[in-house]
Formats: C-alpha cells, structure tokens, sequence
C-alpha cells in the first residue's frame, strides 16, 4: 500500500527532472525577466527590450557559430581578434573614395571581402588543430594574439573612421518597420538556418558524433578532421558576420578594443544554453537563450547602478553556475 502511495510522487518527480533536463535554460530565463522587471520596472520597457536585442545580437552571432565548435569537441579563442582585423578589413576597405567623393568598391564587395578574412581564420585554425594534432585552446589563443596584433599594424593601433554612409550604418542601427533591429534579424536568420543543419541534416549528426566520441566517429567513416575544419569555418564566417553589425553601427573599428573579450561571452552565452563543454551536445535554441540572458544581465547591472568593474565577476559566476547545473545533469 505504502509502495502504491508512493507513485505517483516519484512520477511527479520524474517529470519535473525532464522539464528541467530539457527545458531548463527556458526556466531560467523566464525567471530572470520577471525578477528583472520586479526590481527595475523600466527593464520590462518595449525600448529597453528592443535595445537589449540590438546589443546582444553581435556576440550572438559568434555564439551561434561557437556552438558548432563546442559540440564538436573544440574551442575557440580567437573570435574576438578576428572580429577585429575582419572588422579592420571591412573599414579599409569601405573608406576608400574616388577623386569625385564616390566610394571606389561597391558596399557588398567591403562585406563580402570581411567574410571571407573571417572565414580564412577559421580554416587556419581548423587545419593546424587537425592536422597539427595540437590542442584548440592552443591554438586559438595564439591566432588570436596575431591577429590583433596585424590590426593594431595595419590601423597603427588607432581608431580607423568609415564611410559614414546611411547604406552602411542602417545595417547595425536600423529596425525593421521602426520595430525590429536589424543586428537581431540577422541573428535569427542565421539561427534558424543553424537549427535546421544541426537537426535535419547528415552534417549535423556528424557535429554530435564527432563530440560525443571521436573515435568512435572516425571507425563509422566520418571524416573528423573534415567536420572539424568546417565547424571553425562556420564560427569564422558568424564572427564575420558580427565584425560587419558591429563596424556598421559606429562606421569605425578600434584596433585595441573592437571584440575585446567577445570570444568569452559567446563561449558563455553557449555553456548558459546548456552545451556541454565535454561536446556531443547542445542546441541553437539554448544558444538564442543564452545570449539574451547576458544581455540582460549587462542591462540591469546598468539600471541598477552596479560598477562595470565588476562585470567580469557577474559573467564568471554565470559561468561556474552553468557548468554546475550541467555536472550535476550527468550524475
């Protein structure tokens, strides 16, 4: 009788362990809006939205591509840089006149040429870890070094001004309808595109077996090396991407500061959406999710009147909480 009673309660429990298993990053984030909105009331403004959607759409787009990275089983460091030199790229590029005042490259051939420099790096760090065999967190963190040191080059460590053409800065500041930003449809676009590849395509289930056991993935056929060189090409063509909404708000590119330390909060708006580091797991949704809660967290911290000093401890926090919930998912 007592093991009839019992049931139902372990049921229940079950259930509740799903619903957070496979919905939790949705729990948090709900919960953080309606604490948000109890404490700073304007946080819940239709503007104050909206903006925290603009801001975040840019490490977003890097995260979305790491995502791809992290489930394969590897990391990437130098994000930030490369937004930067691509970034440096695109204004060069961009600024260029002819004698009458006219830009002398066409607008797409600039964003274009700052895709392709991104998605270079990517391959470049793609065929040193494969090939190489040496460690990613190496790696990446030493082309990222070189690459902010061929901005600060090539910009001579300044601020380097654009073409400050509507064409151009529409890309970063403009809203669809007045509504929408920009910067956020590009995100969402690229997101939906991601979802698809990572759940209905041959490539994707590729992504997860390579993460999830290597070898295992290399005995059944897989080209791992080829998978792995594409995933660092796809996160080098999203911080492409986010070097063109970035450089296109302020038509400018600081050579010191420009993606300074984007490569981290995309790697932990990716561990907020609950992939593993360990790979073999993750979703773009969570990605989504996680992003706009760091936008929100860096929103409030400004409502609230909290030091910027102490952001970095903030998004440590995130960080170890995060990564917490996922050790305690796998015990």
């Amino acid at each position: 009788m007592e093991a009839v009673e019992k049931q139902p309660e372990g049921r229940f429990v079950g259930f509740v362990k799903r619903i957070w298993r496979d919905y939790s990053v949705i729990v948090v984030f709900v919960a953080i809006i309606l604490i948000c909105g109890a404490f700073a009331p304007r946080f819940l403004n239709p503007g104050n939205l909206l903006n925290i959607l603009r801001n975040t759409s840019v490490v977003g787009s890097i995260a979305l591509g790491m995502t791809f990275v992290i489930i394969a089983g590897g990391i990437d460091l130098s994000c930030g840089p490369v937004m930067a030199t691509a970034g440096a790229v695109l204004i060069l590029i961009q600024r260029m006149k002819l004698p009458d005042g006219t830009p002398a490259v066409p607008l797409a051939v600039a964003i274009l040429a700052c895709l392709a420099v991104a998605t270079a790096f990517g391959f470049i760090n793609g065929i040193i870890i494969t090939k190489a065999k040496l460690p990613p967190f190496i790696v990446t963190l030493a082309i990222g070094i070189m690459a902010r040191s061929i901005t600060m080059y090539f910009c001579r460590g300044a601020t380097i001004m654009g073409n400050s053409i509507p064409r151009f800065t529409q890309i970063g500041n403009g809203s669809l309808f007045g509504i929408v930003p920009y910067p956020f449809i590009v995100a969402m676009v690229i997101a939906i595109a991601f979802h698809v590849i990572l759940t209905r395509s041959k490539f994707g289930t590729y992504v997860f077996a390579v993460g999830g056991n290597q070898n295992a993935a290399m005995y059944s056929g897989i080209k791992v090396d080829g998978i792995k060189i594409a995933t660092y090409m796809i996160v080098g063509l999203c911080t492409g991407v986010a070097a063109t909404l970035e450089m296109s708000r302020m038509a400018a590119v600081a050579a010191a500061s420009s993606g300074n330390q984007y490569e981290f909060e995309a790697i932990t708006a990716v561990i907020v959406g609950g992939t593993s580091l360990a790979g073999g797991r993750g979703r773009i949704v969570g990605t989504i999710v996680g992003f706009i809660i760091l936008g929100i967290v860096n929103n409030m911290m400004i409502m609230l009147n909290i030091s910027p000093y102490l952001s970095g401890a903030v998004k440590g926090a995130v960080i170890l909480f995060a990564v917490l919930m996922q050790r305690r998912e796998r015990y």
